[in-house]
């Protein structure tokens, strides 16, 4: 068996929709949608391994969520640590844009406690969920301590955190440093142009400091991705249309872990993002992260 190892966080997602008179609906999210998507598209000779802390009011919930999923490695629970656990209230305006304000108090690795716990896996998954769960010195750490394949989701390294949680837009600082971290990166086409006007020069910015392929996640419209030199680059479009009634919370965590998971076992670039932007569309039809294995499946959940 191969092992895959994820760290992200779980977060306590409370989402009000666009109309207000509609109920907020409160769920899993965070790590638990790219979980779910591993779950649905790894082969069975992969396992995952969840290298997540969970803050212990939330503990118990959490395990039960991962004692779901069938590819979780046997026995594996994630790391219940003495602080609130991370909690998100989403409030969406337009299909793209929403308010994010976030509380709780779950630390970051640090590279003695990660270090043992990468020793044996196949690959890494990082996704940057809060934006605090690896500082810049533990992932240029992991980087020269793991020298096989890590992807990684930047999405929330993108945003600050004002006193009252609001999260806000901000540059991402040292971001070659950032991008010499990683085989491949992850960011949408809001955080791309933080970066910079020009996304080819973005992208071979990037590629120049060892990480070797850019995706960029455009919504309803798909992804688009950069490698090589000289830089090359396309857009794979979405195969399904837009749904305005939908959830969008989690696509980009379903799209970039289904990618992984395909890439892992062997596919092809394209075809890995052809999947993953697939099952980020199927994302939307269904809301939150229980029995969303299930449906990215096509099979009705059992939970």
């Amino acid at each position: 068996m191969k092992r895959l190892g994820v760290i992200g966080s779980m977060v306590w997602d409370t989402i009000y929709g666009r109309d207000p008179a509609q109920p907020a609906i409160e769920e899993w999210g965070g790590i638990s949608y790219s979980l779910a998507a591993l779950d649905a598209t790894l082969r069975d000779d992969w396992q995952i391994v969840p290298l997540v802390k969970v803050g212990r009011d939330l503990a118990a919930r959490a395990n039960k969520f991962l004692g779901s999923l069938r590819h979780v490695v046997p026995g594996a629970r994630f790391l219940e640590v003495p602080a609130p656990n991370n909690r998100v209230t989403l409030r969406y305006y337009q299909a793209e844009r929403r308010c994010e304000q976030m509380s709780g108090g779950v630390p970051a690795w640090t590279w003695p406690e990660l270090g043992p716990q990468v020793r044996d896996l196949d690959a890494l998954y990082v996704n940057f969920i809060s934006g605090y769960e690896l500082d810049l010195d533990t992932t240029q750490l992991l980087r020269r301590g793991f020298p096989r394949f890590l992807y990684a989701d930047l999405h929330s390294l993108f945003l600050g955190k004002e006193p009252d949680g609001t999260r806000v837009p901000r540059p991402l600082p040292d971001a070659p440093a950032w991008f010499g971290c990683f085989d491949m990166v992850q960011m949408n086409e809001a955080e791309l142009a933080q970066l910079g006007p020009d996304p080819l020069l973005v992208a071979a910015g990037a590629l120049t400091r060892g990480c070797q392929t850019l995706v960029v996640t455009l919504g309803p419209r798909g992804v688009a991705y950069f490698t090589g030199r000289p830089v090359r680059s396309a857009r794979i479009a979405s195969d399904a249309a837009p749904d305005p009634e939908g959830d969008p919370t989690g696509c980009g965590d379903v799209l970039g872990a289904t990618v992984v998971a395909s890439l892992v076992t062997g596919a092809a670039l394209e075809e890995a993002l052809r999947l993953g932007t697939h099952m980020g569309a199927r994302n939307v039809t269904h809301r939150g992260a229980t029995g969303l294995r299930d449906h990215l499946l096509g099979r009705l959940s059992t939970v």
